[in-house]
């Protein structure tokens, strides 16, 4: 089973280019973080199950910009599930939010309706679904993010096979730990930036998920692994890749190949 993840890039020039590379990608899951409302359409066109939910709605001067994320299945999609997430923006010190409201809506604006998706998918060979789960993490403090994560979690049945997709945002270099202190972080995270690293990996553990790319850069400017593919232990990782052509976006896809031992 090939399963991928990719954070698209909301202002994306090269939506026909990322278009055919889904289109192409033999997946049986992918995930897609930021997607354009224009894209969204384009995606529910494809002969394939698809669950989404707003990833972000940007306030820009001109409007509100939806964002969204999306899980594409080949198997069919049982149900889906919404997860809502805290708006952050009043617990902002005022620095950021000066920050914020100074740079180029292109780039920085005041955000709200965050949330994550999951879905159960049926999958043949296996007795029961499958739960993906897609997350794109605040972009904003370790401590907000890592809540977000377990808000995520308890809606995992520990029985059941678990894919977690999405872009984490997870501060490991010190080009990521200053724009997260300008964007409302903690000195003593910007100082200490392989702390979260370390957290979130004892989360990883803590819930028998394998982080399949550990280790790998998926953020080129941040030189960081902020992209993931978490799969449950009943999986068997057989391949993980970082695909090195981003198609617009500041962000690598990322697959992997996994074997489940249910399947004949």
């Amino acid at each position: 089973m090939k399963i991928y993840s990719w954070n698209m890039l909301y202002r994306n020039k090269e939506q026909d280019r990322a278009l055919d590379f889904i289109t192409r990608a033999d997946f049986d899951i992918f995930c897609l973080q930021e997607v354009p409302e224009r894209f969204l359409k384009r995606l529910q066109t494809l002969k394939c199950s698809i669950a989404f939910r707003t990833d972000v709605e940007r306030l820009l001067p001109e409007g509100t910009v939806h964002n969204y994320i999306a899980i594409l299945s080949k198997y069919p999609i049982e149900s889906q599930n919404e997860i809502s997430f805290p708006d952050y923006w009043p617990l902002l010190p005022l620095h950021t939010r000066l920050f914020v409201n100074l740079m180029p809506s292109r780039f920085f604006s005041r955000i709200r309706n965050r949330g994550g998706l999951y879905a159960d998918i049926r999958i043949p060979g296996l007795s029961r679904a499958v739960r993906v789960f897609n997350l794109h993490l605040i972009l904003a403090q370790p401590e907000w993010r890592l809540k977000e994560f377990e808000t995520a979690m308890a809606e995992r049945d520990p029985s059941q096979p678990t894919i977690v997709c999405g872009d984490f945002n997870t501060i490991q270099s010190p080009r990521t730990s200053i724009l997260n202190w300008i964007l409302g972080g903690r000195v003593g995270d910007a100082l200490l930036y392989n702390r979260e690293r370390t957290h979130i990996e004892k989360r990883f553990v803590e819930y028998k998920l394998t982080n399949a790319l550990a280790g790998g850069i998926t953020h080129p400017f941040s030189r960081s692994q902020l992209d993931h593919i978490l799969v449950s232990h009943s999986f068997s990782i057989k391949s993980a890749s970082i695909l090195p052509d981003r198609i617009g976006s500041d962000h690598n896809p990322i697959s992997i190949e996994v074997k489940n031992e249910v399947f004949t």
